[in-house]
């Protein structure tokens, strides 16, 4: 079965005018070939994601969470669940500062890049899971762009590089309105409280976290990013290497 993006509903973009939003280095990719591709995991090599625990790794490995965010906010306007305009809109905003993201993500990483994007192994029945519905994306793309915070947040004091900081730091401000603007359409805080952490105090890092309470974001390790992304079964791809051991 192929995977569902619908025909345009009356008021929606057309897919010539989801490419006009300047999705960037996604556009066509997303939009045509994507659905082709999970159709084809089965007899298809997929290829493994190594981060390395340097500055270079640490940047991949937030190009790769961009990559995620940026994909799934053009299959969600695609789908055809969101019919409400100001959330489309959102979404809409939403989606093009992602793809803004890659593209800015992987300019800075030039040649040190060390994955493109049709490495990326969809899975089909995750993608389906996550669009199901109105509800079920706009609290996916809470998931995903908190988890963005708290993986920022995590690397930042590993970098050393002051471009790559930089990079991260002019991003993770961003995620944080997006998750904030996305919870305010669900009626849910603002802020993430404790109940909706992925990572409980247990298992936070504590070198990471000397402050906590409501006005700090938690700190997570690019180990337990992993586990979040894989806990919503999109990627197929393996992810190793000494970042996330």
């Amino acid at each position: 079965m192929a995977f569902p993006i619908a025909s345009p509903q009356r008021g929606a973009p057309s897919r010539r005018a989801l490419l006009k939003w300047g999705f960037l280095s996604l556009g066509t990719a997303v939009l045509t070939t994507l659905p082709k591709t999970v159709l084809a995991q089965s007899g298809k090599s997929i290829k493994t994601l190594t981060f390395n625990a340097d500055d270079v790794g640490i940047l991949n490995f937030a190009l790769l969470l961009e990559e995620l965010e940026a994909a799934f906010y053009v299959l969600a306007l695609a789908s055809g669940k969101i019919t409400d305009a100001k959330e489309f809109d959102y979404l809409k905003a939403i989606g093009k500062h992602e793809a803004t993201h890659v593209k800015f993500l992987r300019k800075v990483l030039g040649k040190n890049t060390t994955f493109r994007f049709r490495d990326l192994s969809f899975n089909q029945a995750g993608l389906e899971a996550v669009l199901a519905d109105r509800n079920t994306i706009l609290n996916t793309a809470v998931a995903l762009e908190d988890t963005g915070v708290h993986a920022y947040n995590g690397a930042g004091p590993s970098l050393k590089d002051p471009t790559y900081l930089l990079a991260a730091g002019s991003i993770v401000s961003v995620e944080a309105r997006h998750t904030a603007g996305v919870r305010g359409l669900l009626q849910r805080p603002s802020t993430e409280p404790d109940s909706d952490r992925a990572v409980s105090d247990a298992e936070l890092v504590p070198e990471l976290n000397p402050f906590k309470g409501r006005p700090y974001d938690e700190l997570y390790t690019p180990k337990q990013i992993v586990a979040i992304v894989a806990s919503l079964k999109i990627l197929n791809n393996p992810i190793t290497g000494a970042l996330v051991a």
